[in-house]
């Protein structure tokens, strides 16, 4: 079954319920992540990120329930140390999608990409599984965290690159937006 209901981005608004309920997650979960191994400290950057992220998976599963698919998640348990997993973000009529979520201001700085883990201590494994399913997210913190949610890919469709940050080289792979395919009808 094929998750592409959409193939252009689409405009996602984002409610004050979703926003604080997005807070309140990366403010629990802080204290139970630990990114040394990937050289990421920064407590601040790491709360935002997981902030950002469930924002994201929010606009995913808004876009699929408007087409009237079955969603389970966001998931907003919080798990400790070795419970935390990869599983999928959410599910979409039973089917994994994972979400990857970039911040407005960080696409204005870095270009429009979004990263995996990808290092010998920790890899993300969907990037061992091709036909798994992704959806990528624009989050514009300055518009009110509206979003621009790109259609779904299989990850054999994704070309993926080294960071431009020469720290993050061996840590991460990259999709930048101007890899992402053209989908035709």
């Amino acid at each position: 079954m094929s998750l592409r209901i959409f193939k252009t981005p689409i405009a996602v608004s984002i409610s004050s319920q979703q926003i604080a309920q997005a807070k309140r997650f990366a403010q629990q979960v802080i204290p139970t992540v630990n990114y040394r191994d990937s050289n990421q400290t920064n407590r601040a950057k790491i709360q935002n990120d997981h902030f950002v992220s469930k924002l994201g998976e929010e606009a995913v599963a808004q876009v699929f329930r408007e087409h009237d698919w079955q969603i389970k998640g966001p998931d907003y348990s919080i798990y400790e140390g070795k419970n935390k997993s990869w599983e999928e973000d959410l599910y979409v009529d039973d089917i994994g999608l994972a979400v990857k979520t970039q911040k407005q201001s960080s696409a204005t700085r870095y270009g429009l990409s979004w990263t995996f883990q990808s290092s010998p201590k920790r890899r993300d494994p969907i990037l061992d599984a091709p036909l798994a399913w992704v959806c990528f997210v624009l989050c514009d913190e300055q518009n009110n965290y509206n979003c621009l949610v790109y259609p779904p890919y299989q990850i054999h469709e994704l070309v993926f690159k080294d960071p431009k940050l020469a720290r993050l080289k061996g840590k991460k792979k990259v999709l930048y937006a101007e890899d992402l395919p053209t989908l035709s009808n």
